[in-house]
């Protein structure tokens, strides 16, 4: 019987009760409406590389997305709209777009998992993000079961977040299955986009908003993901993650100055991102309450910087466990060989706990949990 473990990147979880692997839409789409016409909920899962799955599986049907395809269907104005099947692995999509000199998504390069999971969590990293190239998305819709196509501006899109996804245990605010995606990019004769992130820039050996031979952004991209360990590769363990575990908090610039001076701040113009929730100093019992701010100008932090300050360093194991912090980078949570999701769990609930203790802010988690207590 397969198992979770072998088909998600943290390499943890049972096994599921059925599993369908849909390799079409009409057989993604008659999967799981079979499912709700049953009322039960299905898993449904994509490249798994945003999920930590409980150790006893899931007592359900998994519907394994395998569906594929990248079609041009429009063109005009030096902008390319592409539709791509929900199966689709991100990184061959990014792949496919910048062999061809499109611009807009090239500093996603690496990020592990399929197409259809993008806008349920709004991908981003080095100064990019889904939301910007992002047209719509087909949607299975639950509540009328049809296929409906959701602008981007319906989809809540923020700091990785959407209608679509779960937060915790409770539902998401739009309930359905994304079967295709609409991303439009810009045919700027093999230019990248301006670079936009500090690091990036740097080992480009550019300033901010320098536009580059699109294949050489990837290619360092690329090289800046392995260098961290986000890079899947079987022979590396410090790859067996979720990427990220932790979001880098978002807190008013009042709280950020009670922070020590040298913890990196970058001000933020979204209003639609999630405050984290912070707590008074010394007060940290354990429990995550409700986020409650004043909505003063906001400020994102690094996550990865509370985390090295609150004491836990590159490579931190709690006794006796399995999971660790990676050692190239410290907001990965890795499966050494052999851990249990509550393994995982117990070291992610003890990072939240010293960065809370330490500076009042509870960090939230980024991959979706199925059957694990966090």
């Amino acid at each position: 019987m397969t198992t979770l473990a072998e088909l998600t990147t943290l390499g943890v979880g049972g096994p599921a009760a059925h599993t369908v692997t849909a390799t079409t839409r009409d057989e993604l789409i008659h999967a799981v409406t079979t499912v709700w016409h049953e009322g039960d909920d299905p898993f449904v899962l994509g490249g798994g590389s945003n999920v930590l799955v409980g150790d006893d599986g899931y007592d359900g049907t998994l519907v394994r997305v395998a569906t594929r395809g990248i079609e041009q269907v429009g063109a005009a104005n030096g902008r390319v709209l592409l539709r791509v099947e929900a199966g689709e692995s991100w990184d061959d999509l990014v792949a496919y777009a910048v062999d061809r000199g499109l611009a807009g998504i090239e500093a996603l390069s690496g990020i592990p998992g399929s197409c259809g999971a993008g806008p349920i969590q709004n991908i981003g990293a080095y100064g990019q993000e889904l939301s910007a190239s992002l047209v719509a998305v087909e949607l299975l819709d639950r509540e009328h079961g049809d296929l409906v196509r959701v602008p981007a501006s319906e989809l809540g899109l923020g700091y990785r977040t959407s209608v679509l996804k779960r937060h915790g245990g409770e539902a998401p605010v739009r309930d359905g299955v994304v079967v295709s995606i609409d991303v439009e990019l810009t045919d700027a004769g093999g230019l990248s986009a301006p670079v936009a992130y500090p690091q990036l820039a740097s080992s480009l050996g550019v300033e901010l908003g320098t536009r580059l031979p699109i294949a050489d952004v990837r290619r360092t991209v690329l090289e800046l993901r392995r260098s961290k360990g986000m890079v899947l590769d079987p022979a590396d363990p410090d790859t067996s993650s979720a990427g990220s575990f932790f979001t880098n908090p978002i807190v008013s610039e009042s709280f950020a100055r009670s922070l020590p001076a040298d913890a990196p701040r970058w001000p933020i113009a979204d209003d639609d991102a999630d405050d984290a929730v912070v707590i008074p100093l010394g007060e940290w019992t354990g429990e995550v309450p409700r986020p409650s701010l004043e909505h003063d100008a906001r400020v994102k932090l690094s996550a990865a910087w509370l985390i090295e300050r609150s004491g836990i360093r590159r490579g931190f194991r709690l006794p006796g466990s399995r999971a660790a912090i990676s050692s190239k980078h410290t907001l990965a949570l890795t499966n050494t060989g052999g851990a249990t999701a509550d393994e995982i769990a117990a070291l992610a609930r003890y990072v939240q706990m010293r960065v809370g203790a330490e500076f009042g802010v509870v960090l939230q988690p980024e991959p979706v949990f199925v059957n694990v207590e966090f």
